[in-house]
């Protein structure tokens, strides 16, 4: 059976240090997205969601810093990945640390349309020739070009995610099953994002999908931070 090769630091550190960035992005992520955003965007209501954002500015400023965190922590398990995935195929593991780090950037770049939404519902100076209505659905707008360009984010990570979960199955150190899920989880992404810019009227019928990249990188995370990877003694 083939096994990590030792180096100066124990496969073993890296497996259980991708496991806690790995939690880190799942907890983070979710919370902006499933507990902060849902609660305070309501979809088709740009008064209502600008009434929920002005009621609860803090509230709203932690999904930035939610993902803010994620997003360093994506950072940092592309390096992490890499390295533990490297005595598989160099090239491929660092191609795939490439597009997850292209993912970051443009996430990263994104929180600036999320962002704008609160700086022109708190009536800069700049803004003041706008009326109120027409502030609430230009917020609305940035909030929408926010979803979108989390998605085009989605489209490099889940051709990231491709490429881990084939490393993952010859690897032979990390079980076979956690590639063949993260390989689903590319597949969900790659479709969902690509519904939404090529077929919008069909992103609802995704969303029950996407209980499968949850699962499948949970259960990857789970297995760095609990079992690591197999080591030659």
């Amino acid at each position: 059976m083939t096994t990590a090769p030792v180096t100066n630091t124990p496969p073993l550190i890296y497996a259980r240090v991708g496991g806690l960035l790995y939690l880190i992005i799942i907890v983070f992520g979710i919370s902006s997205e499933v507990v902060i955003r849902s609660s305070l965007i309501v979809p088709g209501d740009a008064d209502v969601t600008a009434s929920n954002i002005l009621q609860s500015q803090t509230l709203f400023r932690m999904g930035f810093v939610a993902d803010s965190i994620m997003l360093l922590a994506d950072v940092a398990i592309a390096l992490v990945l890499y390295i533990l995935l490297k005595p598989v195929n160099r090239i491929l593991s660092l191609t795939a640390a490439a597009f997850r780090l292209m993912q970051a950037a443009i996430l990263g770049l994104n929180l600036l349309n999320y962002y704008a939404a609160l700086l022109l519902l708190t009536g800069a100076g700049y803004i003041a020739t706008f009326e109120g209505k027409e502030l609430n659905l230009l917020a609305m707008f940035f909030l929408n070009l926010h979803s979108h360009g989390y998605d085009l984010g989605l489209i490099f990570f889940g051709v990231s995610n491709l490429i881990l979960g084939y490393l993952v199955i010859k690897s032979k150190y990390i079980p076979a099953i956690l590639g063949f899920g993260l390989i689903g989880a590319a597949l969900v992404y790659l479709s969902g994002s690509y519904t939404r810019f090529l077929f919008p009227s069909y992103v609802s019928f995704m969303e029950p999908v996407y209980i499968i990249p949850l699962i499948a990188e949970l259960s990857f995370c789970l297995w760095l931070l609990v079992k690591g990877v197999r080591v030659q003694e």
